[in-house]
């Protein structure tokens, strides 16, 4: 499997499904052309893109490009790595009928295929030098973050505090905080929320 710090951005939810037997990385879905309007995701992309730098993975097909392009000019190109798949015609397997260019999209492409496209993209194996600590499910429920009566509250003013969007699930932000925050990080920030309600 294929290891990277740079957060993935893909279109859909059955693109994220198709990787997740190859890469072994952060996923984030633009949810097609639905980023266009959503501007907490905008932002939540920029600051990965700052923090962790992004590979685009999208169909090759003109609605693909057209979000690799409009993606590729909100953030600093040079936190930006595109990995392409080529021109392969057919349809995927859960669909009746082709799409409108009859072009196979990521989730239909066969694994080494992608891999080989993240590996022109200059994807491999990444080591890191050091583990770090990562935050966990134990840590947003002791920090109230999840599992208690206020947790919506402290998940929302978190999420706002990142420049995150708010209707993030416990799950998909804790993904996302381990993504482009260190243990230490997430903790102050945690403690200037819980004094900050204090006042």
């Amino acid at each position: 499997m294929i290891k990277t710090d740079r957060v993935v951005i893909v279109e859909g939810k059955y693109d994220k499904i198709r990787l997740s037997s190859v890469i072994d990385a952060v996923v984030i879905e633009t949810d097609g052309f639905g980023i266009f309007n959503d501007r907490e995701k905008q932002q939540m992309i920029r600051t990965l893109a700052e923090k962790r730098g992004l590979l685009i993975l999208t169909d090759s097909d003109a609605a693909g490009f057209k979000i690799r392009s409009y993606i590729g000019g909100i953030v600093p190109p040079e936190t930006v790595k595109h990995a392409y798949i080529p021109d392969i015609l057919g349809k995927e397997k859960r669909k009746s009928s082709p799409s409108k260019e009859g072009k196979i999209g990521v989730e239909g492409t066969p694994q080494t295929v992608l891999i080989t496209a993240l590996r022109q993209a200059g994807i491999f194996y990444e080591e890191t030098e050091a583990v770090e600590r990562k935050i966990t499910k134990t840590d947003f429920y002791e920090d109230g973050i999840s599992g208690k009566s206020h947790s919506k509250n402290m998940r929302l003013a978190l999420t706002k505090k990142l420049g995150l969007p708010s209707r993030l699930s416990a799950n998909a932000l804790l993904q996302i905080i381990n993504a482009f925050m260190t243990f230490d990080e997430y903790k102050n920030t945690v403690e200037e929320i819980k004094n900050a309600e204090k006042e």
